[in-house]
């Protein structure tokens, strides 16, 4: 263990504690042996990212490498309280720092995917569980086959939606659709994006329109799993067919495509359309998150945070 995190549990209240809810695999992605940790204030989170390094003079001085930290619920009282405290400046910067790691951590998720799906592409012959998983995926990511197909058909195409996103994008809508965290939506059920879903779970808008029938906003166990939810809708749905397209022109190419660029294929995301684009390039631009697309996480320990508030 470092000594910036042998110190950085001095910040934290001592004793590990259990996860109420939600449970540890939503929370980390399936990092089921991270340590565990009451945090009690904003301040807490300052301190710990202060002696972890994760800061802002850091980050100017070109550390790209992020934390695994991940926040195991979002707080009622960020939207209550403290985002009404402090300053425009600090709530960003915990938002971008808390946001960050999920964001990334979900795009590792994904990767390890990609790569299986590249392992595959190579055999000669599928194993049975090989065969159950590339099922499962190709099921995940809609992708489906023509009568007399062999399974292996399906690589292809999942190869085009099983990749990345642009962490600057990603960060930007999360800022835009939640409010910068505050929205009702992200305290009550931990959507950072506003995603609707017809199957009965989730919460009914006060202004629900009639004429898109009963939708509610969905809701997820963890800010993770809005994250992972977020990026298989992009990775999905037609709407973003263009998105997808533009990543595999990129990939082609050799080349990683950039959430700026990647913005201007979102005008169907929000009724918005153009103004929306607009405005993630805006966030893109002022808050400097193009360097985020070259952050990568730590190969350390896990951290779960949960909030005071939240613990049993």
């Amino acid at each position: 263990m470092s000594p910036k995190t042998l110190i950085f549990f001095s910040l934290l209240i001592a004793c590990p504690v259990s996860l109420a809810t939600p449970s540890l695999e939503a929370v980390t992605g399936g990092e089921i042996r991270a340590e565990q940790r009451i945090v009690d204030s904003y301040q807490t989170i300052v301190e710990l990212f202060t002696t972890l390094g994760y800061t802002r003079d850091t980050w100017r001085k070109g550390e790209r490498q992020v934390p695994r930290i991940y926040l195991a619920d979002v707080p009622q009282r960020w939207s209550t309280k403290t985002s009404q405290k402090i300053t425009v400046a600090l709530k960003k910067a915990l938002f971008f720092r808390l946001l960050g790691p999920l964001v990334l951590r979900s795009n590792e998720l994904i990767q390890q995917d990609r790569d299986k799906l590249f392992a595959l592409r190579q055999s000669q012959s599928l194993s049975l569980p090989q065969r159950q998983w590339l099922t499962e995926l190709a099921q995940g990511y809609r992708v489906s086959r023509a009568p007399g197909e062999p399974l292996t058909a399906t690589i292809a195409p999942l190869l085009k939606r099983v990749d990345t996103l642009p962490p600057s994008l990603v960060l930007a809508q999360a800022a835009e659709e939640s409010g910068w965290g505050t929205s009702h939506f992200t305290f009550a059920g931990n959507a950072l994006f506003g995603q609707w879903t017809w199957s009965g779970k989730g919460i009914t808008p006060n202004q629900q329109r009639s004429e898109k029938g009963d939708y509610k906003i969905a809701t997820f166990e963890s800010p993770l799993q809005s994250v992972r939810a977020h990026a298989l809708n992009l990775n999905t749905h037609d709407a973003y067919r263009e998105f997808r397209t533009l990543r595999a022109e990129y990939r082609a190419r050799g080349q990683a495509l950039d959430g700026m660029t990647a913005a201007a294929t979102l005008s169907r995301y929000s009724e918005r359309g153009a103004d929306y684009v607009k405005t993630l390039h805006s966030i893109i631009s002022y808050n400097k998150l193009q360097s985020v697309d070259k952050a990568h996480l730590s190969s350390g320990r896990a951290l779960v945070l949960i909030p005071e508030e939240n613990k049993r």
